[in-house]
């Protein structure tokens, strides 16, 4: 038996493990990162404290005009005076618990939806795709059971943000996954028409087709047929999506190995069993990542609607930029518009994650 037998096993050095041992292997690990990270890190901290010192210590919270404003810091007072127009837009004051109904229910299905031990969650899903639009859209325009018409043209804010965000992904999932099966089928007439469309869409930017469907679609109308400013909207969006979401599941669908196709053959299953039950859901687990990225863009596209007239989030903060009565404090206005698509978009990507640890089966790598 030789010595080193009999010598205990000693834990590493404290300065090579934890955050101090990380700290010294990357941040630390000679005189040029040394000092790079001491200039780099006082940088950021005197960015941070500034941010912090304007948006809070020497932030302006309490007031009704710019009056109650001074230059130092954030006057929070003029979102606080615009916060109806940054929620709803214009809508008329006295129907206001309308749009407030469809936030409450929307957070309510939101929360459902991302609880993990709600049961039913499919049918749930079905509803919230399948029938709440059309009920959240008859209690936001009205004209039936008795409510007051309110036009489209006074919605606004994250109201309409949320619109056509949620129109758009809703309704462009299952045109998308459409898509996508065309592209692939056998049968080369549904092949090439599905092709044509997305490579058309996918060719053209989303401001040009919002355009195309607010200004240029009336004029090859009938007199008298034209329909509403957001109804075009929503359907441009929609259709442009849809071929970018094509695409996306197209990928899936190609990832999957082609044993699968092959064992579904095997078994017997019919075309629309076999990608039903087997290939969507593969394709649809993997391409969770890419769908999601699909989804925020496209919420951050919903700003675009600025171009043909509608006031989305974005679009009423610059309309209040222009009142004389709070001249110079766009900056507040654009930060406050920055953090509402922050909140959103950040939300859908913890989502994402969430579902695919939660759909995790073993393939991951």
């Amino acid at each position: 038996m030789t010595i080193h037998q009999f010598q205990p096993d000693l834990p590493p050095p404290a300065n090579t493990i934890g955050t101090v041992g990380w700290l010294r292997k990357n941040l630390f690990n000679g005189p040029v990162n040394s000092i790079v990270t001491i200039v780099l890190g006082y940088l950021l901290f005197w960015l941070l404290w500034n941010i912090f010192d304007w948006a809070f210590l020497k932030a302006d919270w309490i007031g009704t005009t710019r009056d109650a404003c001074s230059k130092e810091g954030a006057c929070w007072v003029f979102i606080k005076e615009r916060w109806g127009q940054f929620m709803y837009g214009f809508y008329p004051e006295e129907q206001l618990w309308r749009p407030r109904l469809f936030y409450i229910t929307l957070a309510i299905f939101t929360a459902l939806l991302a609880y993990e031990k709600t049961p039913k969650r499919f049918w749930i899903w079905l509803f919230f795709v399948n029938i709440y639009p059309f009920i959240i859209g008859a209690l936001l325009y009205g004209g039936i059971f008795g409510l007051e018409v309110v036009e489209t043209h006074k919605w606004g804010g994250l109201l309409v943000t949320l619109i056509i965000a949620l129109v758009g992904i809703v309704v462009s999932l299952p045109i998308g996954i459409a898509l996508a099966l065309g592209r692939r089928s056998e049968m080369p007439i549904i092949r090439s028409i599905c092709t044509v469309y997305i490579e058309i869409w996918r060719g053209v930017p989303l401001i040009t087709v919002l355009f195309m469907a607010s200004v240029m679609l009336p004029l090859f109308l009938a007199e008298g047929s034209e329909t509403d400013k957001l109804i075009r909207a929503l359907i441009g969006v929609v259709m442009f999506s849809a071929a970018y979401m094509a695409e996306v599941i197209r990928g899936g669908l190609q990832a999957i190995p082609k044993g699968q196709y092959e064992a579904a053959d095997a078994l017997g299953l019919t075309y629309w069993k076999k990608m039903g039950l087997i290939i969507l859901p593969q394709a649809l687990k993997i391409t969770i990542p890419s769908i999601v990225n699909t989804f925020i863009g496209l919420f951050k596209d919903t700003s675009l609607v600025l171009i043909i007239g509608m006031f989305d989030v974005l679009g009423i903060g610059q309309a209040a930029n222009t009142d004389p009565e709070w001249l110079g404090f766009a900056t507040e206005s654009y930060v406050f518009v920055a953090l509402v698509f922050w909140v959103f978009c950040f939300g859908m990507s913890r989502y994402s994650i969430w579902l695919e640890n939660k759909l995790h089966t073993g393939h991951k790598r």
